[in-house]
């Protein structure tokens, strides 16, 4: 029975857990989890047995929090302090993470979940579910490539498509992909190593040679795809903002029957020559499309180290005063 709040005028308000291990999940080790609820809120809260206390200002938003944790707990998932500062910032944009944090992608070849760890990358997997072609852009560190990648397994496994396709402009190095030393796949294999490194985590490392093997997973530099229709694939372009417009138009003309696309950017780093992104902008030339929908990924949607989200911040503030 999920943990009730019960509270009047400036009464306190009490949550009642009957599960004892569902209680030490929601305490954490020396009650931390209770003190980031604290420190987020005006609000003293204290553990007494099987009831939890919530007494200040803010208890009726606190105990929300703690509720919707309760539920988090109830249906498999685990806490730690990161799962439960994003649980508030959540609730505080009017989202339950209860959906957002038991909304399982894929269970990789380790019986680990793959999951959104916030509100952005929930609405960021609902959108690649909903949509043919679908757009994620955001600051480093937000999942994008990452999700992209456990959303094309999902939908090889569930034989949705019949392969997966990885794509990215080659443009950090400065170098033309010809320069570089050894076959087609070791002069593209620097630029897809963030997204090597996702399909390894997903499927392993045995599972993802035999899949690139048998041609089921494809990587082809972006200058390569020109005059190619690509049916029945989940194609994946990464690092869209480094591509110009043209290779945009070329990219999104490819896509063929039964095919979806995830296109993933920040636009915020553009590497490619003169600045002429071809990602910027695109949002507008692409309204009230059926199919192609547009996630903006924030700050708050970061999951790497806490500084990185502090960092990102610290870089959108410059931008604006400048």
């Amino acid at each position: 029975m999920l943990g009730t709040i019960a509270h009047q005028m400036t009464t306190p308000v009490k949550i009642e857990v009957d599960d004892n291990q569902i209680m030490a999940g929601l305490l954490g080790q020396r009650d931390e989890y209770l003190r980031v609820v604290e420190d987020a809120f005006q609000v003293a809260i204290h553990a007494r047995g099987n009831e939890i206390v919530v007494e200040g200002a803010d208890q009726a938003e606190a105990a929300k929090v703690l509720d919707e944790l309760v539920l988090v707990l109830r249906r498999g998932e685990s806490l730690n302090a990161a799962v439960v500062r994003r649980s508030i910032d959540m609730l505080k944009d009017n989202e339950r993470p209860s959906d957002v944090l038991t909304d399982r992608v894929l269970t990789t070849y380790r019986g680990k979940p793959v999951r959104p760890k916030t509100s952005g990358q929930k609405r960021y997997i609902d959108a690649v579910r909903r949509n043919i072609v679908t757009f994620g852009v955001g600051p480093a560190g937000t999942g994008k490539s990452w999700l992209a990648v456990a959303c094309a397994v999902r939908a090889l496994q569930d034989k949705q498509v019949e392969r997966i396709l990885l794509t990215r402009p080659a443009v950090e190095a400065g170098e033309r992909l010809g320069y570089l030393p050894g076959d087609l796949m070791s002069k593209v294999d620097p630029y897809l190593r963030p997204l090597y490194d996702a399909l390894h985590d997903m499927v392993g490392a045995d599972n993802m040679a035999k899949l690139f093997e048998r041609g089921v997973v494809e990587v082809a530099p972006l200058a390569f795809m020109r005059g190619r229709t690509l049916n029945d694939s989940f194609i994946i372009l990464d690092e869209a903002q480094n591509t110009t417009p043209e290779q945009m138009m070329m990219f999104l003309t490819r896509i063929g029957f039964n095919s979806q696309a995830v296109i993933t950017g920040d636009t915020t780093q553009v590497d490619v020559a003169g600045g002429r992104s071809g990602l910027g902008g695109l949002e507008k030339i692409l309204t009230d499309i059926d199919g192609l929908g547009w996630v903006r990924l924030r700050s708050q949607d970061v999951v790497r180290h806490r500084i990185v989200q502090d960092i990102v911040d610290a870089y959108a503030r410059h931008d604006k005063t400048r």
